[in-house]
């Protein structure tokens, strides 16, 4: 970037700072004027010697703003009417493709008619160097003819001085001096003429080096002109461009505030499904609670119903009578599953004090064993005829 074009830069970085500007607009100017007129990626360097202000920790976060912005910018959703996302999609990356496009179309003719504005002005400089050389030649061939003139002058003090000296001798010369007189006089009449020839020749030199500086000026004035031009037109390019920036900039806006709406309507949502889901939560817990209650009420039915109406201290003298052996099989098949709901089963096996005995039904009736030894009653018509069996064989063992 030349010097000049780093200058116009910082001259509008000083009217946006007079106007009240903060360091993050005039970074954000700073990275605009270099990366979409000059081609130029914004640095930390490049944007600090502009802005002359900012750290080393803020320069890049408004570089960064800067870029996001742009991708914001060329990427953009449509988010009016019932379009479908997809579609919305595509819409955006059009409409920032559409962007990208113009914004490079303009930058290539920008750029050409630049190049073509440069080469302009570097024909009028190289015309005006030719003006300045034909100058320089003229100055020193009038330098030349004074010079010759100047000798011409001390030639006739010479002259002069001869002829005094001439005259001074007197009547020896006398007859040399009309001759040389003459002689003289005829060059000196020379000599005025090729003064005068030197004196036109140099007003004709002086009238074309005003018509050179003359025609410099109209060529400055000229291309000065084109180029006035040429910015106007620029102008006029780009201005639908920014016109059609903030509208997709609005449209940015319009998107941005109905997706805060659904964010905030789907936050109303998810806090209305936490609470009916808490109030799910509970109502399972009372379910549970109010289940377990049942279970042990429909237990004590059951039991309840088991026990016939047996009397329960009637029903543990028959039950410790036919755990003891005492009750035979004709007593206990008369009782039959009178008492089956008042049995308990015994904690420990008899034959191996170790495992704890299990109660099965089977196809004939009830069955009590030990999973730790596979020590069994065999099959019984009641549970009061199961725990019998169990304990006699348990006893009969013991006694052999």
């Amino acid at each position: 970037m030349r010097d000049q074009d780093r200058e116009v830069i910082r001259e509008e970085l000083d009217k946006l700072r007079a106007n009240g500007a903060r360091r993050q607009e005039l970074s954000l100017h700073a990275c605009k004027r270099l990366f979409f007129d000059f081609e130029i990626r914004p640095s930390m360097a490049t944007v600090r010697d502009l802005t002359q202000t900012g750290s080393a920790s803020d320069i890049p976060k408004d570089i960064e703003l800067f870029w996001q912005r742009i991708r914001s910018t060329s990427k953009v959703r449509v988010g009016a009417g019932a379009i479908p996302p997809a579609l919305e999609e595509r819409a955006g990356e059009l409409l920032g493709a559409l962007f990208e496009s113009s914004l490079a179309l303009a930058r290539e003719a920008l750029q050409a008619e630049r190049a073509e504005f440069e080469a302009g002005q570097r024909d009028a400089e190289q015309a005006t160097r030719e003006a300045e050389a034909r100058r320089a030649a003229a100055d020193e061939m009038l330098q030349r003819s004074e010079a010759r003139t100047e000798a011409a002058y001390i030639r006739v003090r010479e002259l002069e001085s001869q002829l005094a000296a001439s005259s001074a001798q007197g009547v020896l010369h006398q007859g040399n001096r009309d001759v040389l007189l003459q002689r003289l006089e005829t060059e000196n009449e020379s000599l005025r003429q090729r003064i005068e020839t030197e004196q036109t020749t140099n007003a004709g030199l002086r009238d074309r080096i005003d018509g050179l500086h003359e025609e410099m000026r109209k060529s400055t004035e000229h291309y000065a002109q084109q180029i006035k031009d040429a910015l106007a037109e620029a102008e006029r390019r780009v201005k639908p461009m920014l016109v059609e920036l903030d509208s997709l900039r609005s449209m940015s806006s319009t998107w941005q505030a109905a997706q805060r709406d659904a964010s905030k309507k789907e936050f109303d949502f998810i806090q209305q499904i936490a609470t009916a889901k808490a109030r799910a939560d509970r109502l399972d817990a009372i379910l549970r609670e109010r289940s377990d209650e049942v279970d042990v009420l429909t237990r004590q039915v059951s039991a309840l119903r088991g026990q016939q109406g047996v009397d329960a201290s009637v029903a543990a003298v028959l039950c410790s009578l036919a755990e003891a052996g005492r009750l035979g099989e004709s007593e206990i098949a008369q009782l039959g599953k009178a008492v089956d709901g008042h049995v308990s089963l015994p904690a420990r096996c008899p034959n191996c004090q170790e495992g704890e005995p299990e109660l099965a039904e089977v196809e004939d009736g009830f069955e009590l064993s030990c999973p730790e030894c596979d020590y069994t009653s065999g099959p019984g018509a009641s549970r009061l005829e199961a725990l019998a069996r169990f304990a006699g064989k348990s006893a009969s063992r013991v006694k052999v």
